[in-house]
């Protein structure tokens, strides 16, 4: 994930759900369970405050500070064990008026991370509040969640005729991955999903001495905020919403949007790169087209070395151009990375896109331990140890933990031929790795259904939903469907600009948003950003 709030990762390892009931909490602190059938005591989660200190790590800025709280592991059953949740925060420099949270999106983003390396984008915010931000269950040092030593192996349907053929092998091959990612991630991979990260940004919420939660989410983000809104109403602040997430398509169709999206700010790029004369692929806009589907392809068929001791293939450059084009801010880095691949067989530079940036050397080079994953106990994970598919895994675990459908194989048989035309025609490039990023849910369990079905007309004060017309990860319709689907709350601000989310990229989305943390002010439901001419 690049600093700015770039979210959406396209992943090519999927996991199991988290679909639990919900907990009605009072005002005040969870009253103790009852032998009738009251909801567990969470008391003891809602007594904690935070100690802060010094973030480790050499690269964390010096006025960055750390902490943690722990939360249940199951909410169902608080006594069967706990997580530790990594937080970070920039402190307020005006009169502190309590904490907004921030929420880079994926899902599979580390917050603190995420604002160790972009949270210069947020001191703005310091002017009345501290600037918060957690690694949630399963990512980062969070009890991170792995698939192991498969990271950067080919993902399934590497000959689509083939497997159109028969499919068999692929659904074999699938739930392989599936018990994979189970044996590497430890106990929080059935607790995994939107539903219990919202529970545990309660718990951060009350840790932080807010009565209410002030918040602002990115893409996977949006979707989270809009769940803690139908969990805890009372509880909702000033929710900001930035490229807003679908609540209601299954990931078929979003696979076909992003697909489509992404297709488009691709189109966008070579245009741009062709008009450059350090344009590696020339200055041919529609040869640059059919030169990149040739590269993807020859990739596939013959993958080159990495440091990190993969091969890297099209679809590991794929899933990296993907996280390029969300900003248009990227795109010389994107030339740049792309040249030194195809001109030198280096894959380092376009290979911090694929891991969003975040991991740009390996620890276990420097230190000689392998990486392990969670702690037993739920306690953090050293920075060392948090898996280099981390972000991939976490990913898909959560996507699947927060959609109810899982096709058969009789229903995957039949709409595979379907499937694959349909991501094809919306992306010559993006199509396959989207279709396989869909398929990875195969053979994990049912997720929840209260996403879909219960997050709507939501009794808050009024939240901002921001929609990018030209964001390529979350199509500014999702912006029109979410708002109507919370209800009277929603409030939308249009923004005419391109790239995923709007608070990076343009200065009146910005001022907008921090307007309306800071002093509640909320622009007119419907009113727009303009284009903005790029300094």
């Amino acid at each position: 994930m690049p600093a700015h709030p770039s979210t959406r990762p396209a992943p090519r390892r999927r996991t199991l759900l988290g679909a639990l009931a919900v907990t009605l909490l009072s005002a005040g602190l969870p009253a103790a369970a009852a032998d009738d059938g009251a909801q567990p005591d969470l008391s003891r989660f809602y007594r904690q405050t935070v100690s802060w200190g010094k973030c480790e790590g050499e690269d964390m800025p010096k006025d960055l500070q750390c902490g943690k709280v722990t939360v249940p592991l199951d909410y169902a059953r608080p006594e069967t064990g706990t997580l530790d949740l990594a937080l970070a925060r920039y402190r307020a420099s005006g009169d502190k008026r309590g904490s907004v949270v921030l929420n880079f999106g994926g899902p599979g983003g580390p917050g603190v991370a995420g604002l160790a390396a972009g949270g210069r984008a947020y001191l703005d915010l310091t002017d009345g509040y501290d600037v918060v931000s957690f690694d949630p269950r399963g990512v980062g040092r969070s009890s991170p969640v792995s698939c192991g030593d498969t990271y950067g192996t080919e993902p399934p349907a590497d000959d689509a005729d083939e497997v159109l053929r028969d499919p068999q092998e692929l659904l074999d091959q699938l739930r392989e991955e599936a018990e994979a990612c189970e044996k590497h991630s430890g106990p929080v991979l059935p607790h995994i999903g939107t539903v219990n990260v919202s529970r545990d940004l309660d718990v951060i919420r009350q840790a932080l001495g807010d009565r209410k939660l002030n918040y602002l989410g990115f893409s996977y983000g949006t979707r989270l905020g809009a769940v803690y809104a139908k969990q805890f109403p009372d509880r909702v602040g000033r929710l900001a919403l930035d490229g807003v997430d679908t609540l209601t398509e299954p990931l078929t169709e979003q696979g076909v949007a992003t697909a489509r999206g992404q297709q488009t700010a691709l189109d966008d790029f070579l245009d741009w790169c062709a008009r450059d004369i350090a344009c590696p692929f020339g200055q041919d806009a529609r040869r640059a087209r059919e030169d990149m589907r040739r590269l993807v392809r020859s990739l596939d068929e013959n993958p080159v070395p990495t440091d990190f001791g993969y091969e890297f293939s099209g679809q590991d450059l794929v899933g990296a151009i993907g996280q390029a084009l969300y900003s248009k801010e990227l795109w010389p880095s994107l030339e740049r990375a792309l040249a030194s691949l195809m001109e030198d067989g280096d894959t380092r530079h376009i290979e911090a896109f694929t891991t969003g940036g975040y991991h740009l050397r390996d620890h276990r080079e420097e230190t000689g331990r392998r990486a392990t994953g969670p702690k037993a106990g739920g306690g953090l994970a050293d920075e060392e140890d948090v898996p280099l598919d981390n972000l991939v895994a976490a990913l898909t675990a959560v996507n699947c933990a927060d959609d109810p459908d899982r096709p058969t194989a009789g229903q995957i048989e039949r709409d595979l031929g379907r499937l694959r035309t349909a991501y094809e025609r919306a992306s010559p490039v993006f199509g396959r790795y989207r279709l396989s990023e869909v398929l990875m849910c195969y053979g994990r369990p049912r997720g929840t259904d209260f996403i879909r079905d219960e997050v709507k007309n939501v009794d808050t004060p009024k939240l901002l939903l921001v929609g990018t017309r030209g964001d390529p990860a979350t199509p500014y319709r999702w912006t029109e469907q979410t708002a109507r689907r919370l209800g009277p709350s929603a409030v939308v601000l249009d923004n005419k600009g391109d790239g995923h989310t709007g608070y990076g990229s343009s200065k009146c989305v910005h001022r907008k948003i921090d307007d309306f943390l800071l002093y509640g002010t909320l622009p007119p439901n419907g009113s727009s950003c303009g284009v903005e001419e790029r300094e």
